[in-house]
Formats: C-alpha cells, sequence, structure tokens
C-alpha cells in the first residue's frame, strides 16, 4: 500500500511544472513591477521577500494622471505547456481582486487574462488555462482563449478602479 501511495505522488508530482517557488534565496531580478506612470499615472509598488521566503507584491494604486493600475510580471525561457491545464497559485491576498496574466511570447502586444478574488487567509487559486482570454488595455480582443502550447511570461496585476493600498503574499506558482 505505501509503495502504491509513493508512485501515485510521483504521478502527481510529475504533471506538475513550477513556475517560481519562492523562499529565502530566491532570486527576485526577473522580476519586474510596471504600474501606470508608463501613462502618467502616479501608483507605485515594489515586489521583495519577506522574513519567511514568501514573495511580497504590494503598493498604492492612484487614479490621478489618469491612472489606476500596479503589476509585477516574470519573463522566463519559453516553455511548452502543452500537458498542463491549470495554474495553482498559493498565496495570501488582502481581500481585493487581482488578474492574473499569462503571454505565450513576451513581446506580444496583448495578454491572456483572468480575475481572483482573494480571503485575506492563505488560499490555492486554481485557474483553467482555456478559460483565459486576450486582453489589451483592459479590452477583450476578438481572438481565441489561451491556445495552451507555450508560456513565455506571467504577471499579476492589481486594477479596481479605484485608489487603493495593496499587499499580496506568493508562495508557489505552478502548473497543473
Amino acid at each position: 500500500m505505501v509503495y502504491f501511495i509513493t508512485i501515485f505522488n510521483f504521478i502527481l508530482m510529475a504533471n506538475s511544472m513550477v513556475i517560481f517557488d519562492f523562499h529565502k534565496d530566491s532570486n527576485l531580478s526577473e522580476w519586474q513591477t510596471v504600474n501606470d506612470d508608463v501613462m502618467g499615472g502616479i501608483s507605485d509598488s515594489k515586489i521583495y521577500l519577506n522574513e519567511v521566503g514568501n514573495a511580497i507584491f504590494e503598493g498604492n494604486v492612484s487614479l490621478e494622471n489618469n491612472g489606476g493600475f500596479a503589476m509585477v510580471m516574470y519573463s522566463f525561457e519559453q516553455m511548452n505547456v502543452r500537458n498542463y491545464s491549470k495554474v495553482v497559485i498559493r498565496l495570501k491576498g488582502d481581500g481585493k481582486r487581482y488578474q492574473f496574466r499569462i503571454k505565450t511570447n513576451s513581446s506580444d502586444y496583448y495578454s491572456y487574462i483572468t480575475y481572483f478574488d482573494t480571503t485575506g487567509d492563505w488560499q490555492t487559486i486554481e485557474i483553467n488555462l482555456e478559460d483565459m482570454h486576450p486582453s489589451f488595455r483592459g479590452r477583450k480582443l476578438d481572438k481565441p482563449n489561451y491556445p495552451k502550447i507555450k508560456a513565455e511570461q506571467i504577471a499579476f496585476l492589481i486594477s479596481n478602479k479605484k485608489e487603493e493600498n495593496f499587499k499580496l503574499e506568493l508562495d508557489k506558482i505552478e502548473l497543473q
């Protein structure tokens, strides 16, 4: 029986791919914040590791000067995602709504997006890849949903059309 459980756990692990597992020695140099200041806004954000090794994405969203968003993105070597159906994220939010984004190529002008709500407690968020729709500057594009072939960038964005402070704690992001 123990042998069967071990094999079953191995098969489950083989069917997942870690995109990023945060810990005290994590290198965040490939994570970048992009705020509405690229369009004249004054929102600000940062990403850093806390004392237990989780990533903290926090800041302030301002609506001044036509602003209203803060984002953190991670670009990586292109990976094949054909064998995966969802992204699983272990996180602790602040009760606010966030957007998860994925790009097939980091140079694409649009992202495939979906929204998730946080509760203030630790959560495991599961996002079905096939449900992610293409969007550019807040507008849904007339294109098919995410094709689940390859990925080169992920991002978290907050843009709730109001001024607010935010804090999102990230533990692990993987494909399953």
